[in-house]
């Protein structure tokens, strides 16, 4: 194990230790007055250059990311061509003149033969169910302010969005995403089940990607999960996620091989565990990614003091009989042989999976059976134009399937102290189906 820092994570580290430093200059209450979280604290600094309406900056595919605790902090980040020296980030409760500005780390990203510059700015300590601005910020230049919305600790709706992966330029992933966001104004965050693209390697699929979500992820965090696609290169063969683990600076989980392949966070009251099944893809490249998450997940979901669990995870439980493959047997896959009886143990309320490209409502679970106990499985269907019709034989656990042949389709979930209502739409809105589940 390395014992140096990268430069991202020392830069990270020596901004949170700056804020913690500055008691009574950061938006933090000074220790004296903890229980005055209401009152905007003083900034750390002013920057009167920075507020002279200059908004010239170059800051490409602005983005916010959850962090573990969405009451208290939140990751910007963004592209640019060239380093943009200096480059951070000044947030502000909004309305307000006073600022906290944070610095941000910058680091060259290359991949397909292209190159790039990622900055990424981690947000704390802010206040719990505030709206705050943000403004991107490097030399003289400057982006315009953009809204941010921190987690309130109580009810929330989320947007989540199945497999994107597209042939056509992800002009259906665009549609699919941004009328979803349109009909959705009351969104907190989004949830990307993995398959963001259909090749990792390859650039133009991202820009695409990112370029479906503009205006959307400026303003609403992203949780993302991995998927098989993402571990691609231009030539099919596999790789470690490169891409998405640049693109997307999640929640650190404590691991040193493979950090940020998973983490979890929360929102509301709701803890939400983002699990990685991409062990085809990895083991040959860096093995021990089943075993660590084996380790890892039962500890993080006993942990929680949040009233329900969700699990994200990329690849379905369940296996699916194919049509003109009699071999091919229905029945519990391998993923779910392994993680069920774990859910089981856990407590965990619901598991959303994606990869199959079609939506299923199974119902609850538990001891690989139907039963009135367990979490609720729902695969969660396609966001793009990659589409498998008549492929595959129902399951005997399936009480919903989406209307065939299947058209793209997304999900919302209402999480409140007593109750989850899992809802999913066709690409005009019209509602399919509504799972729930209350305790």
């Amino acid at each position: 194990m390395k014992n140096s820092l990268s430069r991202r994570r020392f830069l990270k580290l020596a901004g949170s230790a700056i804020l913690s430093l500055a008691a009574g200059c950061g938006f933090s209450a000074p220790p004296a007055a903890k229980s005055r979280l209401d009152e905007a604290a003083r900034p750390v600094r002013k920057l009167a250059r920075t507020l002279t309406g200059d908004t010239s900056l170059e800051a490409r595919f602005v983005r916010q990311i959850v962090t573990g605790d969405n009451r208290t902090g939140r990751t910007v980040m963004w592209q640019s061509d060239d380093a943009q020296a200096g480059a951070e980030v000044a947030c502000r409760l909004a309305g307000t003149e006073d600022f906290m500005v944070v610095p941000a780390t910058t680091e060259r990203y290359t991949d397909d033969r292209q190159d790039a510059y990622l900055h990424s700015a981690r947000l704390e300590p802010l206040l719990p169910g505030k709206q705050y601005e943000y403004r991107l910020l490097a030399g003289d230049s400057g982006s315009s302010w953009m809204p941010l919305k921190t987690d309130d600790g109580g009810r929330f709706t989320c947007l989540i969005f199945p497999d994107s992966q597209c042939s056509d330029g992800y002009v259906t992933w665009r549609e699919v995403a941004q009328d979803a966001a349109r009909r959705t104004p009351e969104a907190a965050f989004l949830i990307s089940m993995g398959d963001l693209v259909d090749n990792g390697e390859d650039h133009n699929q991202w820009e695409q990607w990112f370029n479906g979500l503009d205006g959307v992820l400026n303003r609403l965090p992203l949780a993302p999960v991995m998927g098989n696609h993402e571990t691609y290169t231009l030539d099919w063969k596999t790789r470690l996620p490169l891409a998405y683990l640049s693109l997307f600076d999640v929640p650190e989980n404590g691991s040193a091989a493979f950090g940020r392949y998973y983490y979890s966070f929360d929102y509301g009251d709701v803890h939400f565990a983002v699990v990685n099944t991409q062990m085809n893809e990895i083991d040959d490249l860096r093995p021990g990614l089943l075993a660590e998450q084996l380790a890892w997940l039962p500890r993080d979901l006993a942990a929680t003091t949040k009233k329900w669990k969700i699990v994200l995870m990329h690849r379905d439980v369940l296996r699916y009989g194919i049509h003109g493959r009699p071999e091919r047997r229905p029945g519990i896959d391998d993923i779910g042989r392994t993680f069920m009886p774990l859910f089981d143990e856990a407590g965990v309320d619901a598991v959303l999976t994606a990869h199959l490209h079609t939506y299923r409502d199974r119902g609850r679970l538990y001891d690989f059976q139907p039963a009135n106990q367990g979490p609720l499985y729902i695969l969660t269907g396609v966001a793009g134009n990659v589409r498998y019709p008549g492929l595959w034989i129902d399951h005997v656990f399936d009480k919903f399937i989406a209307p065939q042949p299947e058209t793209d389709n997304y999900l919302t979930l209402d999480a409140s102290k007593d109750e989850l209502v899992f809802r999913c739409y066709l690409p005009d809105g019209t509602p399919i189906d509504e799972a729930r589940l209350r305790k």
